[in-house]
């Protein structure tokens, strides 16, 4: 018998010795997979270290790169709200500071930045701004010469709520005077007096020279608009009044006059002027006197009457100064149409044009 026939029967012949032959040609075929397996765990592991650092190295200088390239703008002399937008748009955040300047600026008025204008810094960087609080008032100021008007709206707007309050006497005294009409004469207490809670201003207001004659302009024949033109352009004081045209004289149109033209009368005289109404008017559309009743000023000041049409177009019907009493204007509008009145360009009355009801 041969060797190897002998050697497989006593494998054969001994069970105990095969099964271990077996299980060690398994072992090794495990391990072999296992060491496989936790080499590719390893290698991916440290592919995605690797990626991951190189990812965040990548963005890091992306963002230093980006933050260095921030300028601070130059925002000392503007309102802080256009200066806190300014800030908004490169990244920038403020941190506010308040102070009451030694000059006379305005409420609100940045003074001061820190970086200063044109410096490079990240974004996210905090910007000191010094705004103005405006200036205390402690004395009186010298008001003569100047414009009531003005006078009492800078009154009210640099007065705040930390400083004490100054009440302005009305109505206001009438002198006539050189100076325009509306220029400050006099005013008691006197210029550098101390400001205390029971302050009242009193002013002694020109009325203006009130001497000078002034010839009545024509208006006979003129349309209703060039009528309305050459009041704001003479600054006649006026009022209007209708009546059916006769055979011979045209629609909306002037066509009486009192006085006549080219009469001497005094200043602020009032001028009467009668419009020929038309005999009916297109569909839709208003022929009618605008008639408001203003209170008397001692001098004229500035009106402006305009209507808005349905159409949103705006037209324009009187601008001139006006002493005040009783505003009568003619117009032919389209029926819901606005018509505003404003003095010194503050809206004082508004109401919607109507076709007369008819049965």
């Amino acid at each position: 018998m041969k060797d190897s026939e002998k050697s497989e029967q006593e494998r054969d012949a001994c069970p105990l010795t095969t099964a271990i032959e077996k299980s060690a040609r398994q072992t090794g075929a495990g391990r072999y997979a296992a060491g496989y397996a936790v080499g590719m765990v390893v290698f991916i592991s440290l592919g995605a270290l690797v990626f991951a650092v190189l990812v965040g190295v990548a963005v890091f200088f992306t963002a230093v790169r980006g933050e260095e390239q921030i300028m601070t703008p130059d925002v000392c002399g503007k309102d802080i709200v256009d200066a806190l937008l300014e800030l908004q748009e490169k990244e920038l955040y403020p941190r506010i500071q308040l102070r009451r300047p030694d000059a006379a600026v305005d409420r609100g008025i940045v003074l001061e930045q820190d970086p200063p204008a044109g410096t490079i810094v990240k974004a996210g960087r905090r910007i000191r701004l010094v705004v103005s609080q405006g200036v205390m008032i402690n004395s009186i100021e010298d008001y003569r010469g100047r414009s009531i008007e003005t006078v009492r709206t800078e009154v009210q707007a640099l007065l705040s709520s930390d400083m004490p309050s100054i009440a302005i006497k009305e109505p206001f005294m009438y002198e006539y005077s050189h100076e325009p009409a509306g220029v400050i004469l006099e005013q008691r207490p006197e210029p550098g007096s101390s400001i205390n809670r029971s302050t009242v201003m009193e002013f002694v207001v020109s009325r203006g020279s009130g001497q000078a004659p002034v010839k009545t302009p024509e208006f006979t024949g003129l349309s209703m608009k060039e009528a309305l033109d050459l009041i704001g352009k003479t600054k006649v004081d006026f009022a209007f009044k209708t009546r059916p045209a006769l055979e011979n004289e045209t629609a909306e149109t002037i066509v009486e006059q009192s006085p006549l033209p080219d009469i001497e009368i005094e200043t602020g005289a009032r001028i009467t002027l009668t419009v020929a109404s038309p005999e009916k008017t297109a569909e839709g559309e208003v022929f009618a006197l605008f008639t408001y009743t203003m209170a008397k000023n001692p001098y004229p000041l500035k009106i402006l009457l305009d209507a808005q049409l349905p159409s949103g177009a705006r037209r324009v019907l009187l601008e001139t100064d006006f002493s005040g009493g009783e505003l009568i204007v003619p117009y032919k509008l389209p029926s819901g149409s606005i018509i505003t009145l404003s003095l010194l360009g503050r809206e004082i009355h508004r109401e919607t044009v109507s076709a007369p009801f008819s049965f």
